[in-house]
């Protein structure tokens, strides 16, 4: 049987807080040295009995492997709309498996 959860959606926008693309230019992983690319992603999180889903998430991403960066305004933003102080855009359900 399947079970659905409801994922609270917040849309960050690339513009809004002064997010810059290109931030992660000339940047090395500080795990293998591996060169840094910007990505834009979603970032879906439990916190507390609820999901939330932030979308479009400006990341610095290490194309040798794998390690996410985010930048210090980004983790403001997103503490502020898991701690409540954003609306959220929508609300979605999904399905939920157990292995």
């Amino acid at each position: 049987m399947r079970k659905y959860i409801k994922f609270i959606v917040v849309l960050e926008s690339v513009e809004e807080g002064g997010i810059n693309l290109g931030f992660w230019d000339d940047e090395r992983c500080e795990y293998c040295n591996g060169s840094i690319v910007e990505k834009i992603v979603d970032l879906p999180r439990k916190v507390g009995e609820r999901y939330v889903l932030i979308k479009n998430v400006p990341v610095g991403v290490c194309k040798k492997c794998g390690t996410r960066y985010y930048a210090a305004n980004v983790l403001k933003t997103i503490e502020s709309s898991i701690c409540g102080r954003r609306k959220a855009e929508s609300e979605i359900s999904m399905a939920v498996y157990s292995l």
